[in-house]
């Protein structure tokens, strides 16, 4: 039995898709092993959100290499997608395939050659196949992909292609695949979920697909992506406020706290509007966790203008945020901006900003101190006798525990919590939610 080695850099998009390949590749009669041991075939998932992300793919495919000098290395992914070139230049490299060609991996993988589609010309989603996940509690499931809105930083329409969805029925039956390999969590992703119906023959919206899931109830929980500022719409926010399993969870991309800097990134929102928003979640939901991406050192940002960001962050009441210091990505708009920031600055502002965000962090955390969470276990530690598990308003939360409660929903008294997570001990075991 051939063995074949993944890894994975980038978005949960890049995840899921690895995911199904690993799945894909299984059922053609591949072992797969981890990518620190030796593996006839080495796959690299790759990024390409940055010029840093590029390099590790790099330097992940020269690792491949030293591995297994006999190995045959594959190259997918976004960088694969947009700079096919670069990476057949490799010597190291044997085959390169775009973002498309995932949909074949299992007969793509011996094949000699480079295949990379025009990805702006597929018009279709067709999703990538997925029944399990290696977490085996909570799963990941494409519903979108593709971008139509070419923010001035961002390379990922070019790799990704337009904004294409997944029909609804389809997204259902992924679902109830999913929850019938006992999987309690599903999380829905994509490259813009605000976008998502929009293109279909038949118009629909992420409101309405999350409305037609929580109707059927087809897992205990569910877990929505990152979804626009400007795309967040009050009947949304209210239907999760109310649902049985929709997670008290948001992510939202802020980028910036500067008007002026959110113009030149081609964001489509004012801070004006991301403080209202945020109001409106803290108050249809208390207990949210709220977390947000945020660049710093964008080309041309001032003093002043990074100040502006830093009043935003410490002001609204963020669980957590995700910090990128700006590097330029060729191919995109700002790449030929004015008034690039010196790196030594950026990485200031970014020490800075992620300061910020372990102090909301902390403080979100600490709120739950002597309370009783709800937690999906998710392992299990024979050495410690320690269970983990991740609360709906996204807290991972440790306890002693026992092996059987793995994959179960357990209620926990929080006892401490340090920056990163709780502790606690067991209060209430829950048993199975019944789907309705």
């Amino acid at each position: 039995m051939k063995r074949v080695a993944i890894s994975t850099l980038g978005c949960k998009t890049n995840q899921f898709e690895s995911a199904a390949m690993t799945e894909q590749l299984k059922n053609a009669g591949y072992r797969i092993v981890a990518f620190n041991e030796p593996s006839d075939f080495y796959i690299i998932n790759s990024c390409t959100v940055t010029a840093r992300t590029d390099a590790e793919t790099r330097r992940l495919i020269r690792r491949a290499r030293r591995l297994n000098p006999e190995s045959r290395i594959i190259a997918t992914g976004c960088y694969a997608q947009v700079a096919p070139g670069e990476l057949e230049k490799m010597p190291e490299i044997d085959c390169v395939l775009g973002n498309q060609e995932k949909l074949s991996i299992s007969s793509l993988l011996e094949s000699s050659g480079h295949s990379v589609s025009d990805i702006s010309k597929i018009p279709d989603a067709e999703p990538l196949k997925l029944t399990s996940f290696a977490e085996h509690t909570r799963a990941f499931l494409q519903i979108q992909n593709g971008c139509n809105s070419f923010c001035s930083y961002c390379i990922v329409p070019y790799a990704r292609g337009r904004s294409r969805s997944v029909i609804t029925d389809d997204i259902l039956q992924g679902m109830h695949d999913l929850a019938a390999n006992g999987f309690k969590e599903i999380v829905l992703t994509g490259i813009h979920l605000g976008a998502y119906g929009l293109d279909l023959p038949s118009p629909t919206t992420l409101t309405a697909l999350v409305r037609r899931i929580e109707a059927e109830y087809i897992v205990p929980r569910l877990r929505i992506g990152s979804v626009e500022p400007n795309e967040v719409s009050e009947e949304f926010l209210n239907l999760m406020a109310t649902s049985r399993s929709i997670c008290h969870h948001a992510h939202l991309p802020l980028q910036s706290g500067s008007n002026s800097v959110l113009s030149r990134m081609g964001r489509p929102y004012t801070s004006g509007l991301f403080r209202d928003l945020i109001a409106q979640i803290s108050a249809a939901m208390p207990d949210a966790f709220i977390g947000a991406d945020v660049i710093a050192g964008f080309p041309g940002e001032s003093e002043a203008e990074f100040e502006e960001t830093v009043h935003l962050l410490e002001e609204l009441p963020f669980s957590d945020l995700h910090v990128f210091p700006y590097s330029s990505r060729p191919g995109t708009k700002a790449a030929g901006m004015p008034g690039h920031v010196p790196d030594r600055i950026v990485t200031e502002r970014a020490a800075r900003l992620r300061g910020i965000a372990a102090e909301k962090k902390s403080a979100f955390l600490q709120r739950f101190a002597g309370k009783e969470l709800t937690v999906l276990v998710q392992g299990f530690n024979d050495k410690t006798g320690v269970c983990r598990g991740l609360t709906r308003n996204y807290i991972t939360v440790s306890f002693p525990g026992t092996k059987d409660l793995v994959n179960e929903e357990v209620s926990i008294t929080i006892e401490s919590c340090d920056g990163q997570a709780c502790s606690g001990h067991l209060s209430t075991f829950l048993p199975p939610a019944v789907s309705i």
